[in-house]
């Protein structure tokens, strides 16, 4: 085999990534043999399942030079209002599921607007949407009968199977995440769209002169996410049969761990959708793994956190052309010796 091919073909991120992944199952396999029971990894998607669906597109703004920290306000902002617009305005809960899309979409699209056409800081825009988004989910409680607290429950058996249900024996959630992993995929790598998202990520002033709408595009990437956030809401809304106003708000840090760790620049101009979706499963893998061999829910950011500062340290390291050669003489030097 042609030693080129040969790395461009196993050697890639994703490939580490899966090892990662079969790593994660053997140790804790053997730490807990619960954990290799397929009845048990399947079902465990159900409690990271949001930070899979969200992280795929968020892909797309990260790629663009952005940043989304907002994602998580959005999904208990869409989770109160679906219970709301089931339970208190009367609508037919498919119609409210749909609705809540939109406010999904509303939300992604005026902090996109913010982000592309006045070129705020994406950071400080979606800090800023976090708040107000989380904010407005209080708003929406105080128009329900029922009290913050209980949140809203009493769904019908037809979306409660959208979460609890399976076709084949596989869950529904892990369909949807295919589902939604495929389309990011093609929208991203086999399409116009996805180049030009490519494209002003590089260089968004060059992007401009070969007659990209770049602000259009960014904008569109904040959509996706926030629709993505939506989704992410329903899912977990039919998953716990309660709408929350609190449900998403821990979800920031993982959502961009896997977004990094699965190989997309926090500089824009690089990523995938493939690399984040497994980055994603092993960091839920990995969650789950370590409540089940006895590591409280409470001290689960730790190894996220450590995740995150260690690819971006790695993703900085490796892009430092003058850092790497260095790297490869001390290599060198230390295989003669």
């Amino acid at each position: 085999m042609n030693k080129e091919l040969f790395k461009n073909k196993c050697l890639r991120w994703e490939s580490f990534l899966v090892l990662t992944l079969i790593l994660e199952i053997i140790i804790f396999g053997l730490l807990n043999p619960k954990f290799l029971q397929a009845k048990v990894l399947l079902g465990s998607i159900n409690d990271f399942i949001c930070i899979c669906i969200i992280s795929l597109f968020v892909t797309f703004v990260l790629i663009t030079g952005g940043m989304d920290i907002q994602a998580g306000s959005i999904v208990g902002l869409t989770s109160i209002s679906l219970g709301v617009l089931w339970q208190d305005a009367g609508l037919n809960i498919w119609m409210a599921v749909i609705m809540a899309i939109f406010i999904g979409a509303i939300c992604g699209a005026v902090s996109g607007f913010f982000v592309a056409f006045t070129r705020v800081q994406a950071m400080v825009v979606t800090l800023g949407g976090q708040f107000l988004y989380s904010g407005l989910a209080l708003v929406v409680v105080n128009l329900s009968s029922s009290s913050a607290f209980e949140g809203i429950s009493g769904y019908p058996k037809s979306f409660i199977a959208l979460a609890t249900g399976n076709i084949l024996g596989i869950p529904n959630q892990v369909i949807i995440f295919i589902i939604l992993a495929v389309a990011g995929y093609m929208l991203l790598h086999k399409t116009k769209y996805g180049r030009y998202i490519f494209l002003c990520g590089i260089n968004r002033e060059a992007a401009e002169y070969s007659g990209i709408r770049t602000k259009w595009v960014i904008m569109s990437t904040y959509i996706l996410s926030g629709m993505s956030a939506s989704v992410a809401g329903i899912v977990l809304t039919s998953y716990l049969g309660s709408a929350r106003a609190d449900l998403g708000k821990e979800l920031t840090l993982p959502i961009i761990t896997a977004v990094v760790l699965g190989g997309t620049s926090n500089l824009g101009g690089k990523g995938g959708v493939i690399g984040t979706a497994l980055a994603a499963i092993v960091i839920g893998f990995m969650r789950f793994g370590l409540v089940m061999i006895g590591l409280s829910t409470q001290y689960l950011d730790i190894p996220i956190g450590l995740l995150l500062i260690i690819a971006v340290a790695g993703r900085t390291i490796t892009s430092n052309t003058k850092l790497m050669k260095m790297i490869h003489e001390i290599f060198h030097k230390i295989k003669r010796a």
